[in-house]
């Protein structure tokens, strides 16, 4: 448990700075000059940095362990925040942003596999919690960044270094477990097959990447874009817009927390239907309504949407055995590479329809829960 909360930690500090990112959005956009567009493109280059990068390290990893990657991975979100703190160009936030997803690509396979071996079984349940601390830095990164850089200046991101450094820290201590775990002798296993023909395995996973797909479009236009949402449909100032978008983000991490525990009881395909699917009415609600109601419906969104995330990597995970370094990069690594996608594309559409057309096209997205029918029941299969 002391390496689970441990690594949970890390996983706050990590999302928290990259929290800070879409946080500081409108004042980089104000002091840099930029375009929706632009501020699109600054979230697709950490994106895919944190994408891409990720199912071949956890590829890689599945077969040679390399526990000191997690320290060595941060050391690049470090210096991504400190230039971030002195950038005086658009390529500079650039750089700076991507540097920090190069940090985010290598922590998220490696912290997984930790999770996993430290879960005493729970697997759905030591998900959730690894997943829930980074749900959580990502719902504080907004009221930090309002509280040290909004209205301060540029040069305080570099506060968020602290915060950084201390995850370095932690994350030595625990690539040193892991190395002592690695080398413990372990009881002769069978190898487990997957329950599922390969062709029934690559179309299960095609289908939980849909999922991932309609899911982290719709996270990422109220992430990126909930701030401006406000701003231009309701006039609220920037402070108390970053206070709204605490709120469904702090609901996001309760939500993530209550979806691996409750897939570990009734199982994760009901947990995925729900959570995908049954957002579905409050999304469709949410451009129609005034402040009150918007606040009231993205924290219940953000509460069912988020619950799916550790049922669908506990879930792949299951499907391919033996692989769970590769499973978590590509799905960390699909959620970081839709999301800045998605990011991107929106932001250009923003720019040429308005804020507010976004939030009506993606409202359809989560009706794509209607796929989750054809994922198959492995986990009666396994009873």
């Amino acid at each position: 448990m002391q390496i689970l909360g441990a690594v949970a930690l890390v996983h706050l500090l990590n999302d928290l700075t990259q929290a800070m990112l879409p946080s500081i959005y409108p004042m980089l956009k104000s002091e840099f000059g930029l375009s929706f567009t632009q501020v699109g493109l600054i979230t697709l280059t950490f994106q895919c940095t944190a994408s891409l990068l990720q199912p071949w390290i956890g590829f890689y990893t599945d077969k040679r362990p390399m526990p000191f990657l997690l320290p060595m991975g941060m050391v690049a979100t470090l210096i991504g925040v400190l230039m971030m703190s002195f950038a005086s160009s658009f390529p500079g936030l650039l750089v700076s942003a991507a540097l920090i997803g190069v940090g985010s690509s290598t922590f998220h396979p490696e912290a997984s596999r930790v999770a996993r071996a430290a879960s005493g079984g729970r697997f759905g349940f030591a998900q959730s919690l690894f997943q829930v601390g980074g749900n959580a830095g990502s719902a504080l990164g907004p009221v930090l960044a309002a509280a040290v850089i909004i209205g301060r200046g540029q040069g305080n991101i570099a506060w968020f270094a602290v915060g950084v450094a201390a995850a370095i820290a932690v994350l030595v201590y625990v690539s040193r477990w892991h190395t002592h775990h690695l080398a413990q002798p372990k009881k002769a296993a069978a190898v487990v097959a997957s329950p599922l023909s390969k062709g029934r395995v690559y179309g299960a996973l095609t289908v939980l990447a849909l999922l991932v797909f309609s899911k982290y479009i719709y996270m990422s236009s109220l992430t990126s874009y909930y701030t401006f949402y406000l701003i231009d449909k309701f006039g609220v100032s920037v402070s108390n817009a970053q206070m709204y978008l605490f709120l469904f983000l702090a609901a996001v991490a309760a939500g993530t927390f209550m979806g691996g525990p409750i897939g570990d009881r009734i199982g994760r395909k009901r947990v995925i239907w729900i959570s995908i699917l049954g957002a579905a009415p409050f999304t469709l609600a949410l451009p129609y309504v005034g402040l009150f109601w918007t606040a009231v419906l993205s924290v219940v969104i953000g509460f069912v949407i988020s619950s799916a995330f550790s049922a669908i990597v506990v879930f792949a995970q299951e499907l391919m055995p033996g692989k769970v370094g590769m499973v978590a990069g590509i799905f960390f690594g699909l959620m970081f590479g839709v999301s800045g996608i998605g990011a991107a594309a929106m932001g250009h559409l923003a720019d040429i329809n308005g804020i507010g057309y976004v939030y009506n096209l993606c409202s359809y997205l989560p009706l794509l829960g209607i796929l989750t029918v054809l994922l198959p029941h492995i986990e009666q299969q396994h009873k």
